[in-house]
């Protein structure tokens, strides 16, 4: 499994991990998100590492079919990437003006949206 698909295989754990098995859940956590060996994850949960190979393409089969089917990870993106444009255009406004009233909208609006980037990192964090 290459660098790229580890990562893709985190972000995808992230949303759909309970809708993974105990022992898929354990691999996941182990090999991708601890970044062991498939020898150190077989050692570690006693079983042969073919073992651990066919659970991990077993879990990275479903949680790529969740995603096919719910899309929750490429809408997310698609949000934070709106959500950055919109910070973005925000300091370009406040960059144009030098009328403090609008300034200080611009900083409430960037206030804004960053306490709630905040809070939804802490609500994913916390598995909410």
């Amino acid at each position: 499994m290459q660098m790229d698909s580890k990562l893709e295989i985190s972000l995808l754990y992230d949303f759909y991990k309970e809708l993974l098995n105990d022992s898929q859940q354990q691999v996941v956590e182990l090999y991708v998100n601890d970044d062991l060996s498939l020898a150190e994850v077989a050692e570690i949960l006693k079983i042969s590492r073919q073992g651990v190979r066919d659970s991990l393409n077993r879990a990275t089969k479903k949680l790529r079919d969740y995603e096919c089917k719910l899309h929750l990870l490429s809408d997310y993106q698609t949000r934070y990437a709106a959500t950055m444009r919109i910070l973005d255009d925000v300091e370009a406004i406040k960059g144009l003006t030098d009328q403090p009233d609008i300034a200080g909208l611009c900083d409430n609006i960037t206030d804004n949206i960053n306490n709630t980037i905040k809070r939804m990192e802490r609500e994913d964090q916390h598995g909410v």
